[in-house]
Formats: structure tokens, sequence, C-alpha cells
């Protein structure tokens, strides 16, 4: 092993009586790439967070290059050469990317800021690492992949030797987690520590050198990644086998197409916030029973169709029927599609979910609070909706299991467990599932795979929007590729691959 460039010893860190810490440890040889994982809720973010001079330990030791330090907030970190990419971006949306990367370091005189010059930081950067990006582009207009790039662009334009990335590869798409891989391995080779968080185990395989397991705020142990593998890492983080292939009653094209239909679209066309064509001319029905599987690189339309079917988003024109209902665009918004029976898991939780500063109590009831059960004359019955929060957090394995704690205390795997089990609890005739295990733990993907498929086998439909290829053919009933804005094609589950898949994701089409 070679010198290590972070070492940290019974680190302790409490937020009221929560230990997220409790005696952590984790020891980064410089020059490798080394993976942190755990549950959502096992203490490595909150640990990086130390590191990173975010939180200040309740106790512990901890060595950078051999040296103590006591950081007291980011810039001390920073001065030290550790930068940390965080799994929720921390990027100023009315800014240009350009201006982003030169934050806090801007270059020119005290009263202005040279633009051409940070363009130029930024061209370089990106171009040396890779991650070419429009440095003149508002953060507000970039994709979700784009906006991940970015970050890691500030991280690096700070000329950093330690790197934390949280979750680094959740937003992006086969292609450029395959390119981003490339770059780690450039940043290894120039001597860089990474410390990857993530929940990937084929990731943590592929790509570290060493692994750090971590349960319950405890360090379980660390291994080289070539003495280990995706199960025994499972087993460790928690606690017990992992069983990675999903269990269901495979569907016969004939039972399918004779099942009652849910959704039709009809030749939708919808915008982009940016007010390109997103949509065009797309056709789909989803029927009671099955699991479409809608896969695609991101930034084909997927979320635009998410948003037109649960009355986010109005279309440019087409048509829609769901669930017995023929859909009136004009005067069909969220509320009435909810009401109607469409439960909607948003790929992005924190802008359509949750709100972060409600309790999980209130959280949970979210959507939900104008029916009568919740509603007393002149209040909300919060004994109720304490009753119902509870039951949820039993039943889904929130954690912690405390109805008071605010939604943003919870890690980002639990707090996606609490809006699936809000979206199924109200008993949807149509769910519209838009990236549903997107950064959460193995345990917690086993989990949630098993109650999509107990939606649909209760007679739901699900419409299921993934990235990840081997979560559309380890669930679907059947399958549709978007490209461009299109339905490029549609394949019976039996008879799709990856390979298949992947020609429809590039424009091919199958005669």
């Amino acid at each position: 092993m070679n010198r290590l460039a972070v070492e940290m010893t019974g680190v302790i860190k409490r937020f009221g009586a929560v230990e997220a810490c409790a005696g952590a440890s984790l020891r980064a040889a410089a020059g490798e790439i080394h993976a942190l994982v755990g549950e959502n809720g096992a203490g490595k973010s909150t640990l990086m967070k130390i590191l990173y001079g975010l939180y200040r330990p309740d106790g512990g030791i901890i060595k950078v290059d051999n040296a103590p330090v006591r950081f007291g907030g980011p810039g001390d970190a920073i001065a030290r050469g550790i930068g940390m990419v965080h799994q929720h971006f921390m990027l100023a949306p009315n800014l240009t990317a350009a201006e982003n990367v030169v934050l806090g370091m801007e270059p020119g005189g005290f009263f202005s800021l040279d633009d051409g010059k940070a363009l130029r930081l930024t061209e370089e950067i990106s171009k040396l690492y890779g991650l070419e990006i429009d440095g003149n582009a508002p953060v507000e207009t970039l994709s979700v992949g784009e906006q991940q790039r970015l970050e890691i662009l500030k991280v690096l334009s700070r000329g950093a030797g330690i790197l934390i990335l949280d979750e680094p590869t959740a937003v992006l798409t086969p292609r450029e987690t395959a390119s981003f891989f490339e770059i780690l391995v450039k940043l290894k080779a120039q001597g860089k520590t990474v410390i990857l968080i993530t929940h990937k185990l084929r990731e943590v395989m592929a790509v570290s050198d060493e692994v750090t397991v971590m349960r319950g705020g405890k360090t379980i142990g660390s291994s080289r990644t070539a003495s280990t593998n995706e199960s025994e890492l499972a087993r460790m983080m928690v606690g017990r086998p992992v069983v990675f292939s999903v269990k269901r009653a495979v569907k016969t094209p004939q039972e399918l197409d004779a099942a009652p239909v849910a959704l039709v679209l009809k030749e939708i066309s919808a915008k982009s916030d940016r007010g390109t064509r997103a949509l065009q001319q797309f056709s789909l029905t989803v029927r009671r029973g099955e699991i479409f599987g809608i896969a695609g690189v991101e930034g084909n339309g997927q979320t635009e169709l998410a948003e037109v079917i649960t009355g986010l988003r109005k279309p440019v024109s087409g048509e829609m029927s769901a669930l017995g209902r023929e859909i009136d665009f004009e005067n069909c918004g969220a509320a009435f599609m909810s009401a109607l029976g469409i439960s909607h898991i948003p790929q992005d939780r924190h802008r359509r979910a949750v709100v972060l500063d409600y309790s999980v109590r209130d959280n949970c009831a979210l959507g939900l609070h104008r029916q009568p059960r919740f509603n007393l004359p002149f209040s909300l019955n919060f004994g109720e909706m304490e009753s119902f929060a509870k039951a949820l957090i039993e039943k889904y394995g929130i954690r912690p299991a405390d109805t008071g704690a605010r939604m943003r205390a919870l890690s980002g795997g639990n707090q996606q467990k609490a809006v699936v089990a809000r979206e199924l609890a109200r008993g949807p005739g149509l769910l519209v599932a838009a990236q549903p295990t997107r950064g959460v733990d193995v345990g917690a993907i086993e989990f949630i795979h098993e109650k999509i498929i107990a939606a649909r086998d209760a007679g739901c439909a699900v419409l299921l929007i993934s990235a990840e290829l081997g979560e559309i053919l380890a669930l679907s009933d059947r399958i549709g590729v978007i490209c461009r804005g299109q339905l490029a094609g549609t394949l019976y589950a039996g008879g799709a691959d990856e390979e298949k898949l992947g020609l429809l994701m590039a424009g091919w089409k199958f005669q």
C-alpha cells in the first residue's frame, strides 16, 4: 500500500439523539481509488463531510498526509487539497457554467469578473479531463448529467489532491459513466486520491483499489477490492445475504395484450423547460397488471413524459386517456391526476416529492392531506397523520424511525423510501416511477423492487422510467426505448437484451 493520504480513526458525530458516526474509521492510500459503501444512513456521507470540514466531529482523530488536522470549515479542507462533489448539486442556477467554476476564485479586478478568462479556464479544464461543457450556458438550462460534470470540474479546477465523490454516477448514462471511470483512472495515474461513495457495487468492483464498508455508523471492515466480491460486500452492508435477482411471475404477450388498458398516449408533443421540442408525436399504451419500462439515454424526453402523464406539464398537442378518463390538459393538473388514481415517484425527489423542512409525518401525508381521514372541521387530523406515518415507517423500514424528524435529516435512500411508501399507499391504478432506485443502497433497491412488483401483481399499471438497463430488464413486462422524444421501438421482456436496447437507444429501427 502507498503512503496514507487520509486516516480517520474512531470518528464520532451526533445529531441530537442520533449517532451518525459511532467510532468510524477509514484509511485511504495516496494515488488510489478507495470506495466507501454502506446502506443509506450508514454514515458514509457524514464521515466524508467531516473530512471536508462541513461537520465538526464530536470525537476521533483525522490525519491528512500523516499530519493531524482539525478543520473549521470547507475552506480549511480546500486549503489542504481536499475537494468534494456532493450528491445533490451545489450550483448557482442563475450563473453560467464558467461563472460557477470560478466562483470563490474569480479572475479579474476587485469590482469585475474577467469573463473571458473564466471561460478559457473552464474550457481548458473540461477538455483536459474529457468533461466538455458549454461554459456560456446558464446552469438552469443544463441537463442533470451536465450539472454533475460541472460539479466535478469545480473541484478539479482547484487542484485538489484528494477528491471525495458522493454518488458521482447517479445521474450519468452508461456511456458517461464509462468515460467518467476513464477520468478516475487518469486522476489516479496523476497521483490523486479518490474516495468514491457509491451504492453501485459493480462500480466498486470495476474501478476501486480498496473498499471500506460501513453499517450503523460503524466501520464493518476494509479489504482490497480484488479480494472480495459483490455478494460479500452486500452482506456486510446489510447484515444479511442480499438477493440480486428479482422474483416475479413472467407474463406472456397474450396475457399482457388481453389486460385492460390503463393509459393511452396519442401523438403527444411537449416542450422542455428550454423551449425545445422534447416529445415528438409520442404514442404509448400501458395496461393494468404490467410494468412497462422506458429505457433511453437521459435527456431524450423521459422527464417531460412523466410530467405530462402526472399533470405537471401541458403538452403542445396530442391526446391522453388514463384510468378510463379522457384528459383535458387545460383543466387537468397534478391534483386532478392524483385524485384520479395516478401516483408519481419523480426523478428529483427534492423538487417534486418532499419538503425538506417538513417533518417525516407531514411528508408522508403530503398530497393526501385533502382526504377526509386527515381532516377535521378546522384543522388537519395530526393524530391520524402520526399513525399513518408510523405505519409507513414500520412497513418500509424508514430510518430514523422518528415521525418528527425533518426530512432533510434523512439519508437520500430513506427519503426515497418515504416517497415510495407514500405513493404506493394511495393504492394507485397507475404508477409513474421515474428513476425509483436512484442513489439508494442494494438493500433498499431490493425492497423497492419488491414493492413495485407487488403493485403490479395487485393490478396496478406501472410505467417504469430508468437509466439502469439492468433494472429495466429485471422488472419490465414490456420495454419501450425513447430516442429524441420518440418511441424508437417496443419489445416484450422475453425478447429484449442490453444489445437490442442499446441499438434502439442509438437510433436504430428494427424491421
